[in-house]
């Protein structure tokens, strides 16, 4: 019996061991990030995160009737003044929080617009929590500390490098022009491609 055992143990090792030889080399070391998705626009059409990569990204959950929605200002103060360097921001709509974003996209799209001027990309509303949570914000709030943990509102933050790797979390609270916000973008951005 021990030798049946022995034997079994061997030949699935080997086994695994050409299975591991001829897997593609190139798969096995590529690792994914937040950014490696496709999410569907405001607009209804089609984007591949993976675009913003060699970018520094920073992901907001927004919300048009909440009383922090005066951050589109700010974030869009942030969008223009950096964009040239390599940043930009990316809207996701939630009605998570008290049903702050109840328009649909197209709406959601016009408010943007026409009350803040917004012109970083903002993508159809998804859930930010509970049980219809979307896999970008599962993944986002399933990491350690500091980084992990739910969503707590409307426009909280999330700081990614040009590699697609997050770096930080800031609060709904945390205004975008927040001098902790600026210098950390500064400081990814400094960093170069």
């Amino acid at each position: 019996m021990k030798l049946v055992r022995r034997t079994w143990i061997a030949l699935t090792l080997v086994a695994s061991g050409a299975l591991a030889a001829h897997a593609d080399p190139i798969a096995a070391t590529q690792e994914t990030t937040v950014l490696d998705r496709t999410m569907k626009r405001l607009d209804g059409s089609e984007q591949n995160l993976a675009e913003y990569k060699g970018r520094v990204v920073l992901l907001v959950n927004t919300a048009s009737k909440c009383g922090l929605t005066p951050q589109y200002e700010g974030l869009e103060a942030l969008h223009r003044k950096y964009r040239d360097r390599g940043f930009v921001v990316l809207g996701f709509p939630a009605n998570d929080f008290l049903g702050q974003e109840p328009g649909t996209d197209p709406q959601i799209a016009e408010f943007c617009r026409s009350t803040y001027g917004v012109e970083f990309p903002m993508f159809s509303k998804i859930s930010v929590k509970g049980d219809s949570i979307h896999p970008l914000y599962r993944e986002l709030t399933s990491r350690p500390p500091p980084i992990g943990g739910p969503v707590e509102w409307n426009f909280q933050k999330y700081l990614v490098d040009r590699e697609g790797n997050v770096v930080a979390k800031f609060s709904p609270r945390t205004r975008p022009e927040a001098t902790e916000v600026v210098e950390k973008i500064e400081e990814l951005l400094a960093k170069g491609s």
